[in-house]
């Protein structure tokens, strides 16, 4: 059984649907006919139970019943007289002799339980069995007990029965007959259910086909730009799976594309630092090679070049690593974070890079759902635009209140040409290229900010400067220590 299980199993799903539905519909086909066979065969043997019936003359035949006993005879005799032309009839005593009536068209084979049916005595109603006669042909038997016959040579009396029996040949021909065409008419029926099963399921599948060939050919061809075309209206099981797949490869082919973004313009960043740090390498080289030394201030200056260039190389690869974790690594360090903890901790670090600057802070609590380190980094990265583009003296303010921190700093500004490109990657303005940088600072920002909910613009401020806003879902008191409830409160 097993083995059969296992290999249905490996057969494709348009011959596993043909065979189910030509198995269930053969089921029903069977379950019909029979309970049709049944039901007719009922029918059949109730008509022959009435004309049964029709044959009883009960006062005629108490004394002919007595008549076939005094002349007994175990077979028919030729002479019919004006009796029926196809009835059995005989008399059957308590003592199991057996005497066929004159006019019957044959003698019936008496079984125990005619002879049961006698001595239980007249209370004793007329019961219908199928039997035979002595020819071995089915009949249907009619007994009925409460007869009594004398003995016309010793004048004594017993109980007896009258047994009233009809040939079965012409019920039997029509219930073979109706098998038989119940038969061919279900085999049909089958036939016919797992053709159609089969274009059910050829109709049915082919949507998936098209699914099966669009994928390959995206494993063969890497064509990211495949789509399954759908029925707008169309609310089905393979319609919205196709709606997936194409929503899939849309998804994959941003990711993609947003790859080969990244990979381009990070190599386009990182050409830079590496070629000055190579051509300062080379200069540091060929001085010793050389055996000519370099003036000791411009030795000094090539160092703090290549320090610098490391520098900014290596903050370049962090942000890129930053840009690189996927979404289910953010997902994993998400917690409940205290926005104001994060930006005096940001405003700590801001103060030791600008000391020169006046930073005021207004802080307000405020919770949050997020990732603690990214969220720290993302502040850190606003401030730090706002200390690198703030003039000597200057002033950066720094407001949270109701989950919406805003960092305005005094500097140049920024055109309102350049603002819609300030989040994009490696994008820098063409005052801020002489500063040290990747130009992926508000990039990170963006979509940190945006993974948690919230939102992130930069404007230019009255008066001059430039003011970043971010706002971040949550509540103003810490929620319950219970993780689930923590979910709860905070979006």
């Amino acid at each position: 059984m097993n083995r059969i299980v296992r290999r249905f199993r490996t057969l494709p799903i348009r011959a596993r649907l043909s065979m189910l539905v030509a198995a269930a519909v053969a089921f029903a086909v069977a379950a019909v006919s029979v309970t049709c066979w049944f039901i007719v065969q009922g029918k059949l043997y109730d008509q022959v139970d009435q004309d049964l019936q029709k044959s009883l003359n009960m006062s005629r035949l108490q004394d002919q019943a007595t008549a076939a006993v005094n002349n007994c005879t175990t077979r028919a005799s030729q002479d019919f007289g004006n009796g029926p032309r196809n009835t059995y009839y005989q008399v059957v005593t308590e003592d199991g002799k057996s005497c066929v009536m004159p006019f019957s068209v044959g003698a019936v084979k008496v079984t125990q339980a005619d002879t049961d049916l006698i001595q239980r005595g007249n209370g004793s109603r007329g019961v219908y069995r199928n039997g035979t006669d002595a020819e071995g042909d089915d009949v249907r038997v009619l007994t009925l007990p409460g007869f009594t016959v004398t003995d016309s040579s010793t004048q004594n009396t017993s109980n007896a029965a009258l047994l009233i029996a009809l040939p079965l040949k012409n019920t039997q021909s029509t219930l073979n007959d109706l098998a038989l065409l119940l038969l061919l008419v279900s085999g049909v029926g089958v036939v016919g259910a797992g053709a159609a099963g089969l274009a059910v399921a050829r109709a049915g599948l082919r949507p998936l086909d098209k699914l099966t060939e669009a994928v390959e050919h995206v494993a063969r061809t890497e064509d990211l730009s495949v789509r399954i075309p759908v029925e707008e209206d169309a609310e089905d099981e393979v319609a919205r799976l196709s709606r997936s797949f194409n929503s899939m490869t849309a998804s994959l082919a941003s990711s993609h594309e947003l790859q080969q973004q990244l990979i381009a313009d990070a190599g386009h960043e990182l050409r830079t630092p590496l070629t000055s740090l190579r051509t300062n390498i080379e200069l540091l080289t060929r001085s010793e090679d050389t055996g000519r030394p370099i003036p000791a201030a411009d030795r000094k200056a090539l160092l703090e070049s290549v320090k610098a260039q490391m520098t900014e190389l290596a903050s370049l690869i962090g942000d890129l690593q930053e840009l690189s974790r996927s979404e289910g690594q953010r997902g994993e360090r998400v917690q409940v974070v205290s926005l104001e903890e994060a930006v005096e901790s940001a405003l700590r670090r801001a103060r030791l890079r600008g000391p020169e600057l006046t930073i005021t802070a207004s802080l307000t609590p405020w919770y949050t759902r997020a990732e603690p380190a990214a969220l720290e980094r993302a502040v850190v990265n606003v401030l730090d635009n706002a200390v690198k583009f703030s003039p000597e003296g200057g002033t950066v303010d720094v407001r949270l209140a109701d989950g919406t921190l805003t960092v305005r700093d005094h500097g140049p500004g920024i055109s309102a040409e350049e603002l819609p490109y300030v989040f994009d990657r490696f994008w820098r303005s063409p005052g801020a290229r002489a500063l040290p940088g990747s130009g992926l600072g508000l990039s990170i920002v963006a979509r940190t900010v945006e993974q948690a909910g919230g939102q992130v613009t930069l404007a230019r401020a009255d008066g001059g400067g430039t003011v970043a806003t971010i706002r971040l879902p949550g509540a103003p008191t810490p929620p319950p220590e219970d993780p689930a409830v923590a979910s709860s409160e905070l979006p």
